[in-house]
């Protein structure tokens, strides 16, 4: 992943491998798994690779960051994007880098949409 410029006022998604599992926090406060939106993984987080934990990691970070649209539509693009690259002990992505991963996607999308036609 490219390093992250931290703006003063940009969020900060903390994700940590802990050992009582994998937790993410913005602003030092957890955040929700959001199964209300798609129950992936109803035992928690996870990241490293591409399985329904990173899939539910994915998806409750861009609901936070995005909303709820955004992160039903994007969020399995954006785990293979990110969240199943994350090695080590876990990562900090600030918000303008999540958005910006978010527009690659849909720019890709989209090209890939008007080559199709």
């Amino acid at each position: 992943m490219r390093e992250q410029l931290i703006l003063h006022s940009d969020r900060v998604y903390t994700i940590q491998r802990t050992p009582q599992g994998v937790v993410c926090t913005v602003s030092g406060e957890p955040i929700r798994l959001r199964l209300d939106l798609w129950s992936h993984s109803p035992t928690g987080f996870e990241f490293g690779y591409g399985g329904s934990g990173p899939a539910q990691l994915a998806l409750a970070i861009l609901a936070d960051c995005c909303g709820d649209d955004v992160a039903v539509t994007f969020h399995q693009a954006f785990k293979w994007a990110v969240i199943a690259r994350i090695t080590g002990p876990g990562a900090n992505l600030t918000a303008t880098f999540v958005r910006d991963v978010v527009a690659g996607i849909v720019a890709e999308r989209e090209a890939r949409q008007y080559r199709n036609n």
